[in-house]
């Protein structure tokens, strides 16, 4: 398997991707605006999201991760303490802090470019810029974003394993315990029709 590629992205998601990320989450992904970093294997591994979804609920999360291996990395990362440790030193480190304050200035930037909605308006996500709340946040925004601009982002990417070894989207799917298998490029879905006589029901169900 290849190394970690933290080259930035703004691709436009094809139809495929979009399946992949559907298959990812075990829902329909809503208000995707690009895929902002992919796995070595190549699948979707962050997305970019409007701030508003089509419903018109505000969504301060504008970069989300979607692989359910690397997801499933960073919860063993938060429960091993790695978020507490991270606050005990933004507490003690005023240099820590400030480059964590830019950090949020950075999302919130990004944000902007899409759209501006006041119901969110100064919100980040992740905790930023005070606290450290969700790790999985501060990854999707190192990896969307690049290496040194969110350092408590990047510090987590380093202490994460390689989560895609073993092959192609082939980790615990968002769903369930079987193989993932979600991406058609690697793992051909068979058609509608088979998949019905070999299962006995249609597959998939949209949130």
């Amino acid at each position: 398997m290849s190394e970690l590629d933290r080259t930035t992205l703004d691709e436009p998601p094809t139809e495929e991707d979009l399946e992949v990320i559907a298959r990812q989450l075990g829902r329909t992904p809503r208000g995707v605006v690009s895929i902002a970093h992919r796995c070595p294997c190549g699948c979707p591994t962050v997305i970019r999201t409007e701030p508003r979804l089509p419903d018109g609920t505000p969504f301060p999360t504008s970069f989300y991760a979607t692989c359910p291996k690397l997801t499933g990395a960073i919860s063993t990362l938060e429960s091993e303490g790695l978020m507490k440790s991270m606050s005990k030193r933004l507490a003690e480190n005023e240099g820590l802090r400030w480059e964590y304050a830019q950090a949020h200035d950075d999302y919130l930037r990004r944000r902007e470019e899409l759209a501006h909605v006041p119901e969110i308006a100064g919100i980040s996500a992740g905790g930023m810029p005070n606290r450290v709340k969700c790790l999985h946040v501060l990854v999707a925004h190192s990896l969307a974003a690049g290496p040194g601009v969110n350092p408590l982002g990047d510090e987590a990417i380093a202490a994460l394993p390689d989560w895609w070894e073993g092959g192609c989207c082939s980790g615990v799917s968002a769903v369930d315990d079987e193989r993932c298998d979600s991406c058609p490029k690697h793992h051909p879905l068979p058609e509608a029709e088979d998949e019905a006589e070999d299962d006995g029901h249609a597959g998939g169900s949209a949130a």
